[in-house]
């Protein structure tokens, strides 16, 4: 069974989320995948780019687990598919920035504020000066795993009962048609971190609020 979905469409994620509601009485597992990436060679101007990028795969993202978090049930699992990358990208920011997307205070709205400043230098050319890094994608994926975490967060204090495990996870480098074809890993290997995460056993405790790579929390 499949149900339509455009996570650029915020009406699409609300009908599909009442849909989930009222057919299952919410959801088990939640996986986002969706994201995409401009290729090297892409001639877009590095403003669009940012705008775009940051678009799908922090705002849109950022959509999904506002309307599906409330309806994953207890003993529930959500993985959000981030990227190595965007821990490369971390350190690329400035001391600053780092602090703030390692800090376990950085509210959402805090973390919303600092993707929009990221998109809004960038419009004027002077995200290098506000101690950002050249590339869209990486701060898109430093974004979705700092959420990842202060959602987890957040599931401890307000559904600790509920034994909901939220967790940010890098599949590797897939052959897919963002990734190309000289990628190392099938899509089957690229599956085995994010459905390790989906299939937590329940009454684990841990991973949770974690950045995994190859089924193993890496340091952030």
């Amino acid at each position: 069974m499949f149900h339509q979905l455009d996570i650029n469409d915020l009406n699409s994620i609300t009908t599909a989320a009442a849909y989930f509601k009222e057919k299952y009485g919410g959801v088990d597992v939640l996986v986002n995948n969706a994201g995409i990436a401009f290729k090297m060679a892409d001639t877009t101007t590095f403003d669009i780019q940012a705008e775009v990028t940051l678009k799908t795969n922090f705002f849109a993202t950022r959509d999904m687990l506002t309307h599906f978090l409330p309806i994953v049930r207890a003993g529930g699992r959500v993985v959000n598919v981030s990227s190595f990358v965007g821990s490369r990208t971390l350190n690329q920011c400035s001391p600053e920035l780092q602090q703030r997307f390692r800090s376990e205070d950085i509210t959402e709205e805090e973390l919303v504020g600092l993707m929009q400043q990221f998109v809004d230098k960038a419009k004027k050319g002077e995200h290098k000066h506000g101690g950002w890094p050249e590339t869209a994608y990486g701060v898109s994926k430093t974004g979705l795993t700092t959420l990842s975490m202060i959602l987890a967060r957040r599931l401890s204090k307000e559904r600790r009962n509920d034994g909901i495990l939220l967790n940010a996870c890098c599949p590797g480098w897939v052959r897919t048609d963002m990734a190309g074809d000289k990628a190392p890993k099938s899509p089957d290997e690229g599956a085995i971190t994010p459905v390790y995460l989906a299939l937590l056993p329940a009454g684990a405790t841990d991973p949770h609020g974690k950045f995994v790579s190859d089924k193993e929390v890496q340091p952030w």
